[in-house]
C-alpha cells in the first residue's frame, strides 16, 4: 500500500503554507492604523473624475462602524464613458495595441514593483477598510496578488499562435489576439488579490478593462489605480469605476464589452450570465460560491488536520468562497475531533485587526454578521450542537462574531447545505469512503474539497471522486498564481490563475493562406 511520504510531523513543520505567512511577524513592519485616503473619485483615462450623477457613498470601517471616507459612486453614465475609454484604447494603431507584447509584461512588473514598495500603505488601507488582520494584508494578500502579477507578466511575450500542416497549397497558422474590453467585477472579502487576479491575465494578453470595486472595500482598488498610471500604462487600458450594483449590471449589459469576469455570490452571476443572453453574448467567467467538503480520514494526524481544519474555515473569518464549512470526520474519530475543535475555536484571538496577535477580525459590514448570526440560529433551532461562539463577543464595537463550531450536524440542515460566509464551522460524521464522497458531492457547489489521510491509495481514490475544481490533500487554502482555480457546477466555470487563465482572454484566430506550391 502506498504511504504519504510525509509524517505527521512534518506537516506539523510546514513554513510555507498559507497558516504560517499569517503568523510570521517577525519581519512585519508596522501598520499605518489611520493612513491617508488619497483617492475616492472614478479612474478613467488615467484621470480622476467625480461621478456623473454627484452621487457619493460611505465606506465603512468594520472595526469601529465608523465612516472612513465618501467615495463617488459611479452609475451607468460613468461607465459608458469608462468603456468608451477602453475601446479608444483598444483601437487598432493605439499605443496599447502597437506595444511590444514584452512591453506589457515589463509594466505589470512595473506595477508589481510599485505595489511592493506600497506594500504598508496597501496593507494598512486593506485591514482598515476590510477589517481583515494586518497580518494576513501584508503577509498573504499583498505577496500573493504581486507574485500573481509578475507570474502573468512572464507570460505577456510567451503566449502565441500554432503553424498548421493543412492538406492543400496553403499555409494555415493561428493567431492567439486579445478579447478586447473586459468587465471585471471584483468582491469585498479579498479585494487586492481578486483586482491582481482579474489584471494580470486580461494585460498580459492585450485587453482593455472597465473594473468595479465592491462598494463595502474600494479603496485599495482605487488607489492600485494611480499605481496604474504611474507604471506607465496607456490612458484607457485600466479603468476603475466604483459604485453598487447597479453599477455592475451596466457593466454586464453593455453591448461594448466583449468579456465579464466576475467572483462574487451565484446568484449575481447568474444575472451576469444572463445579461450576456440577451445582449451581445459576451464571455463570461464566474468564481461563484461554495460549500466545499474536508473529509477527515482517521489514520490522520490529529493535531494537525485540527489546526488546519480550523484554518481551512476560520482563515479570513470565513469569509473564503472555497471554505471547509462541512468538515465530514470518519466515526473512530469524531468524537475526540469535536472537542479539540471546540477547544481551538475557543482560543481563537479576535479583536482589533491592527494587532499583531489577532487572529480573526470583524466581518465586512453589518448585513454580513446579521447574515451569520441568523444562520447561527437556524442552525440550533434544526438540531445541531453548539460546541463553540455562536454570538457577537462582548465587549467589542463592529461587526464580530465568535468562532462557531457546530456538532451532529446532518446532511439536510439549512447550514450544512447554504453557503454561510463566516466563521461556523460544521462538523459532520461519516462511516464509509464511498458514502462520504457522495455526501460531498450531494451539494449544488463544486468549488473546492480536502482530504486528510496518510494513506494515499485513499486519497487518491477520493480526489478522482470529488467533483470540485480544487482538491487539496493534507493541507488547506494553498493557491498560487501557478495553478488554476474554479468551480464546478454552480459554483462557476472558467478558470483563474495559471496558464489556463490565458484561454479566457483570448481568441483564436486561424488564418489559410493560399500559397503557390506548399513544401514540408
Amino acid at each position: 500500500m502506498l504511504r504519504v511520504l510525509k509524517t505527521g510531523a512534518l506537516l506539523r513543520a510546514q513554513t510555507k503554507n498559507f497558516a504560517a505567512a499569517v503568523a510570521n511577524y517577525s519581519s512585519l513592519p508596522e501598520p499605518q492604523t489611520q493612513p491617508d485616503i488619497l483617492y475616492t473619485g472614478v479612474f478613467i483615462n488615467n484621470e480622476w473624475h467625480k461621478s456623473k450623477s454627484g452621487k457619493i457613498f460611505e465606506t465603512i470601517n468594520p472595526t469601529t462602524e465608523q465612516a472612513i471616507a465618501e467615495i463617488q459612486c459611479g452609475d451607468k453614465e460613468d461607465i459608458d464613458i469608462a468603456v468608451q475609454a477602453a475601446r479608444n484604447a483598444f483601437k487598432l494603431g493605439s499605443p496599447w495595441r502597437r506595444m511590444d507584447a514584452s512591453e506589457r509584461g515589463r509594466l505589470l512588473y512595473r506595477l508589481a514593483d510599485l505595489m511592493e514598495r506600497d506594500q504598508v500603505y496597501l496593507a494598512s488601507l486593506e485591514t482598515l477598510d476590510n477589517g481583515k488582520p494586518y497580518a494576513m494584508s501584508y503577509n498573504v494578500d499583498l505577496p500573493t496578488a504581486i507574485k500573481n502579477l509578475r507570474y502573468f507578466a512572464g507570460w505577456a511575450d510567451k503566449t502565441h499562435g500554432k503553424t498548421i500542416p493543412m492538406d492543400g497549397d496553403f499555409f494555415t497558422y493561428t493567431r492567439h489576439e486579445p478579447v478586447g474590453v473586459c468587465g471585471q467585477i471584483i468582491p469585498w472579502n479579498f479585494p487586492i488579490l481578486m483586482m491582481a487576479w482579474k489584471l494580470g491575465p486580461a494585460l498580459a494578453t492585450g485587453n482593455t478593462i472597465v473594473l468595479k470595486p465592491a462598494e463595502q472595500t474600494s479603496l485599495t482598488a482605487l488607489y492600485i489605480a494611480q499605481l496604474v498610471k504611474e507604471a506607465g500604462f496607456p490612458e484607457g487600458v485600466v479603468n476603475v469605476v466604483p459604485g453598487f450594483g447597479g453599477t455592475g449590471a451596466a457593466l454586464a449589459n453593455h453591448c461594448d464589452v466583449d468579456k465579464v469576469a466576475f467572483t462574487g455570490s451565484t446568484d449575481v452571476g447568474k444575472l451576469i450570465q444572463l445579461a450576456s443572453g440577451n445582449t451581445n453574448l459576451k464571455r463570461v467567467t464566474l468564481e461563484l460560491g461554495g460549500k466545499s467538503p474536508n473529509i477527515i480520514l482517521s489514520d490522520t494526524d490529529m493535531d494537525y488536520a485540527v489546526e488546519t481544519a480550523h484554518f481551512g474555515l476560520f482563515f479570513n473569518m470565513g469569509q473564503c468562497c472555497c471554505a471547509g464549512s462541512r468538515t465530514f470526520v470518519e466515526d473512530k474519530i469524531y468524537d475526540e475531533f469535536v472537542e479539540r475543535s471546540a477547544e481551538r475555536a475557543k482560543k481563537r484571538t479576535v479583536g482589533n485587526p491592527f494587532d499583531v496577535n489577532t487572529e480573526q477580525g470583524p466581518q465586512v459590514n453589518e448585513e454580513q454578521m446579521k447574515k451569520i448570526l441568523g444562520m447561527i440560529k437556524t442552525g440550533k433551532k434544526q438540531g445541531a450542537k453548539l460546541v463553540a461562539g455562536g454570538s457577537r463577543p462582548e465587549g467589542l464595537p463592529g461587526y464580530f462574531v465568535q468562532p462557531t463550531v457546530f456538532a451532529d450536524v446532518q446532511d439536510d440542515m439549512t447550514i450544512a447545505r447554504e453557503e454561510i460566509f463566516g466563521p461556523v464551522q460544521q462538523l459532520i460524521r461519516f462511516k464509509k469512503l464511498d458514502e462520504v464522497i457522495e455526501r460531498a458531492n450531494n451539494s449544488e457547489y463544486g468549488l473546492a474539497a480536502a482530504v486528510f489521510t496518510k494513506d494515499l491509495d485513499k486519497a487518491n481514490y477520493i480526489v478522482g471522486g470529488l467533483r470540485a475544481g480544487t482538491v487539496w490533500v493534507n493541507t488547506y487554502n494553498v493557491l498560487a498564481a501557478q495553478a488554476p482555480f474554479g468551480g464546478y457546477k454552480m459554483s462557476g466555470h472558467g478558470r483563474e490563475n495559471g496558464e489556463y487563465a490565458l484561454s479566457n482572454y483570448t481568441e483564436v484566430k486561424s488564418v489559410i493562406v493560399k500559397v503557390a506550391q506548399k513544401n514540408s
